[in-house]
This record gives C-alpha cells, sequence and structure tokens, in this order.
C-alpha cells in the first residue's frame, strides 16, 4: 500500500532569467513500512521535498498524496490538524522545548491535538529508546544524542501514516549517528512505521530499504533497493 506519492512536483521561485527550479518534476512513491532515504547534495532540492512532503509549504504546481489524502487540496487548518495527526517530524536541531521535561516533550502533540495520551505506547516506544530513565529530565540535561532519541518517540507517539526525518544525525558525532540510524531503523520496523529521510550521507542511505538520488530538483537516477 502507499502511503507516500508524488505527481509532477515542481517548486519554482522567482521568474525569467533569476527563475530557480528547486524541484522540477518529481514523482515518488513510499510503500507503507518502507525507509527510504533522499540523497542529494546542497542545493539539489532534498530540503524542499521534504517541506513538499510534509505540507509545510505549498508547491508551485503538482501533487503530494500522504495516507490517500491529497494534501494541497486542504484548507490551512485542515492541513495543520492532518500534518499534527498523520505526519512525524524529526529536525537536525531536536525542536525540543527546554522548558518541558522529556516526558512533556514526547506526549506534547498529542496534548495540542486534545487527544488522550495512549501510555502503554509510550512506554513502549521510550523502552526501545532507552529513555526511561531520561523521563523526567528536561532537554538541556541531555546529550546530542539523547535528544534526538526524544525527538524520534515525539515522533513516533502520534501513530502517524508517516514520519519524515531531515538530516536527522547532521549535529551528531559519527558513533552517535550510527546508534541513533539504527534505533531509527528499529523503531520503523517495531512499531511498522513509514520513514523518509532527507541525507546528505550516501553511506548513511545506504542503511535504509531504498535510496531515491535528487539533483538540481529531479530524481537523476532509478531508486534502488538495499539489501542489509
Amino acid at each position: 500500500m502507499k502511503i507516500l506519492e508524488t505527481h509532477d512536483l515542481k517548486k519554482y521561485y522567482g521568474k525569467g532569467d533569476i527563475q530557480v527550479r528547486a524541484l522540477d518534476g518529481v514523482n515518488l512513491s513510499v510503500e507503507e513500512g518502507e525507509f527510504a532515504a533522499v540523497v542529494g547534495t546542497s542545493g539539489s532540492g532534498k530540503s524542499t521535498l521534504l517541506h513538499m512532503l510534509g505540507g509545510l509549504d505549498y508547491a508551485t504546481s503538482g501533487t503530494v498524496t500522504v495516507a490517500g489524502k491529497k494534501i494541497f487540496e486542504l484548507n490551512e487548518n485542515d492541513l495543520t490538524v492532518f500534518r499534527r495527526r498523520q505526519i512525524g517530524f524529526i529536525f537536525q536541531s531536536y525542536n525540543l522545548v527546554p522548558i518541558l521535561s522529556v516526558r512533556e516533550n514526547i506526549v506534547l502533540p498529542l496534548e495540542l491535538d486534545g487527544r488522550d495520551v495512549d501510555w502503554e505506547f509510550v512506554d513502549q516506544i521510550v523502552g526501545t529508546l532507552g529513555l526511561k530513565s531520561k523521563l523526567d529530565n528536561f532537554p538541556g540535561q541531555l546529550s546530542g544524542g539523547q535528544q534526538q532519541r526524544v525527538a524520534i518517540a515525539r515522533a513516533l507517539v502520534t501513530k502517524p501514516a508517516i514520519i519524515l526525518a531531515d538530516e536527522p544525525t547532521g549535529n551528531l558525532d559519527s558513533k552517535t549517528t550510527q546508534e541513533v540510524l539504527g534505533l531509527l531503523k528499529l523503531t520503523g520496523e517495531q512499531f511498522h512505521q513509514t520513514i523518509v529521510m532527507i541525507t546528505h550521507n550516501e553511506a548513511l542511505a545506504q542503511l535504509c530499504d531504498r535510496v531515491i538520488h535528487i539533483e538540481d530538483g529531479r530524481i537523476v537516477a532509478p531508486d534502488k533497493e538495499v539489501h542489509a
């Protein structure tokens, strides 16, 4: 079952000679439970693509379909609700709220949405990510790797249709990078979670189920499955 699909997705900035084609007709699909990596150098369009996939910005033309819903057809309020419920985000900078505890950061998306917290599920997540002893700590008391684990837990807690990870290990050292990527892959498998990760690191991408290359706003080569 396809969880994510784009059709002729374009994002242009400016006009005429100064027009920048950040995305220039991107077609891709991601199956339920898949861990896909989108790889490209700086300026290739990969971050713009993630913003389009997550409904954080609107396309010039084309469609993005998430869990059967064409997200650009939603009004702003409906898109905000859909994004909160169906799309989990993991950012390079963690984006944790410093005055909230680890526990409070993890369940924040549910509370913002007025939904009950499934504490049994939260327990499963924090157990898998090794955070049980850190629930009463604040982000400033954690290492970078621990903060990113909290961000992963927060993304999982709403049971979204898809998680979008934007250079999730960009601020981490190589040892912690491998650890976090391993945990991301483990949680994807354990909770049958669909994940799309944006990265410039080809070696990291090889840990995923599939690698999609983007250059100058286009998918440049047939994506390929990676068999570990």
